[in-house]
């Protein structure tokens, strides 16, 4: 009776769980499944209605593709470059707005801003002004200075570091703001005490700081690393994968297979292999992060 009336009531709160269970079966479990399916077969713009299964053909077509490989090295260089240069530049941020000035707060906003604005809209924006046209506003700084030109999104090296560097920037803000809710969590015993046994302030960091910025830490690099294999929306407004697939990643390459080209079973095993490799860098990242806990603890 104990065991039926038990099963009861934890039923009447796994029901109401139910609704978004649904949602999340409708909206994420059955479109990941349909694209692994039709990862495996010739749908395309040309055939809507004679679908056949053609095994592994798109993956052998796929791993041979120079574009693709391209496309996965960008994606994995843009992810660890944005990920590493935000996350020093955030907790640079974080701890110099964690002391005490007059202005800390408006500087925190200023910082945080861009954050808040669609990466479409950063694109745009800074396509206009790393322009190498006469309206291009940074050109005509550069100019008024005296120095020629820089093909700012022309030239490959120069769009891969400039698309890099507006990443970083858009995304530093929100970084320092997961730092501070950290170092504002630190108690200042642990910071006494070191100091009562006479460590220096290099010592305070590498030694209370850091090891307590933990959470902070693996959080800003697990979801770094996601959103910059992600990269597609700045890759697209500032140079649609340009010039000559240079800045392409895996995801502006699976949205010109699919919805440009009209190959979407392609697209989709694109899409697949995309979630692998998703999968295990965030796997690989939680394994390190949870040895590192277990480490400080």
């Amino acid at each position: 009776m104990r065991k039926l009336q038990r099963f009861r009531n934890t039923l009447q709160y796994e029901l109401l769980l139910l609704p978004a269970l649904v949602i999340f079966a409708i909206f994420i479990l059955y479109p990941a499944f349909n694209t692994i399916y039709s990862s495996f077969t010739n749908w395309n713009r040309m055939n809507i209605k004679n679908i056949q299964f053609v095994g592994i053909e798109n993956y052998q077509k796929l791993f041979s593709d120079k574009s693709v490989l391209i496309g996965v090295r960008n994606s994995f260089i843009y992810a660890i470059s944005a990920t590493v240069l935000q996350s020093a530049g955030g907790l640079g941020l974080a701890l110099i707005l964690n002391r005490a000035f007059k202005t800390k707060n408006f500087l925190r906003a200023v910082w945080y801003f861009p954050a808040v604005l669609s990466t479409l809209v950063i694109g745009f924006l800074w396509n206009y002004m790393l322009s190498s046209s006469d309206l291009g506003l940074i050109n005509s700084i550069i100019q008024g200075f005296g120095f020629s030109k820089v093909n700012f999104l022309g030239n490959g090296n120069n769009a891969l570091m400039s698309i890099i560097f507006i990443a970083v920037w858009q995304w530093m803000g929100w970084t320092m703001t997961i730092y501070l809710a950290n170092l504002q969590g630190i108690p200042e015993e642990l910071y006494e005490s070191a100091a009562i046994d006479g460590a220096s302030k290099t010592r305070l960091f590498f030694g209370v700081t850091l090891p307590m910025l933990f959470p902070a830490i693996s959080f800003s690099a697990i979801t770094g690393m996601i959103q910059g294999l992600k990269m597609f929306d700045l890759v697209y407004a500032l140079t649609k994968g340009g010039p000559n697939g240079r800045t392409e990643t895996i995801i502006t390459l699976m949205i010109k297979k699919g919805f440009t080209e009209g190959f979407y079973s392609y697209a989709c095993a694109i899409g697949a292999v995309f979630l692998v490799i998703v999968l295990c860098v965030t796997m690989f990242q939680m394994r390190y992060f949870n040895r590192w806990g277990e480490n400080i603890s």
